[in-house]
C-alpha cells in the first residue's frame, strides 16, 4: 500500500526538507574549505553555524512529534531520518574543526575524493527527501542504493589512503593528523549510509 501524504501533516516533511537542504549546504561549504584551507577558520565557523541550524531542525521535529498524535509515516521513521541527517552534518563540522586545528596546508587527493563522495551522498539525500514528500517511494529507493554504493567507494578510498600514508610519510605527527582526517571523513559516509538505511525502511513498510 502506498500512502498519500497529501491529506496528512506536511510540517514533518517541511522540516526534513530543511534538514536535508542544510546538509547539502554543509557539504558544499565543506568542499569550499577543502579548496581553500587558508580560510579554514572562517569556513569551519560557517559549518558550526550550519551544525547549530541542523540541531534546531532536529529539535523542531522532536517537538512536533510530541504534539502530533497522527504522523504521515511512523514516528520512529521520522525521528530516525531527522537524527541521522543531523549526524552527517555533525560529522562534517567535526572534520572542519580538525582541519582548522591541525593547520594542514593542503588537501591530498584522498581527502578530495572522500569530500566528493560526501557531496554526492548529500545530493542523493536531498533528492530522496523530496521524493518522500511527493510519495515517490520506489524512486526514493534508487537514492538509498546510490548512497550505499558511494559508501562502498569511500571504504576503498580509505584503504588506499591509509596504505599510501604509511608507505610514503615518515613524520609521526603528519601520520596521526592525516589518519584521523581520513577516518573521520569515511565515518561521515557511514552516517550517510545510516540515512539510506532509514529511507529503505520507509520503502519496505509503505511502498
Amino acid at each position: 500500500m502506498v500512502f498519500s501524504w497529501l491529506q496528512r501533516d506536511r510540517q514533518f516533511f517541511a522540516l526534513l526538507t530543511d534538514a536535508a537542504q542544510n546538509l547539502l549546504e554543509s557539504s558544499q561549504t565543506f568542499a569550499q574549505l577543502i579548496e581553500n584551507l587558508s580560510e579554514a577558520s572562517t569556513l569551519a565557523a560557517r559549518l558550526k553555524d550550519l551544525e547549530r541550524r541542523g540541531d534546531r531542525y532536529t529539535h523542531e521535529v522532536i517537538t512536533l512529534l510530541n504534539k502530533r498524535f497522527v504522523t504521515p509515516i511512523d514516528r520512529e521513521e521520522i525521528l530516525a531520518l531527522a537524527l541521522e541527517i543531523d549526524d552527517v552534518v555533525d560529522g562534517l563540522e567535526a572534520v572542519a574543526s580538525r582541519l582548522d586545528i591541525y593547520r594542514i596546508p593542503w588537501a591530498d587527493r584522498h581527502i578530495r575524493e572522500l569530500t566528493g563522495v560526501i557531496q554526492r551522498q548529500a545530493e542523493e539525500i536531498a533528492t530522496a527527501i523530496h521524493r518522500l514528500e511527493r510519495d515517490d517511494l520506489l524512486r526514493m529507493r534508487e537514492n538509498a542504493v546510490q548512497i550505499n554504493i558511494l559508501e562502498n567507494q569511500a571504504d576503498e578510498i580509505l584503504r588506499q589512503a591509509l596504505a599510501e600514508l604509511f608507505q610514503t610519510v615518515d613524520d609521526p605527527k603528519t601520520i596521526i593528523k592525516l589518519k584521523e582526517i581520513y577516518e573521520t571523513l569515511e565515518l561521515v559516509t557511514d552516517k550517510a549510509e545510516d540515512v539510506a538505511n532509514a529511507l529503505e525502511s520507509v520503502v519496505m513498510k509503505h511502498a
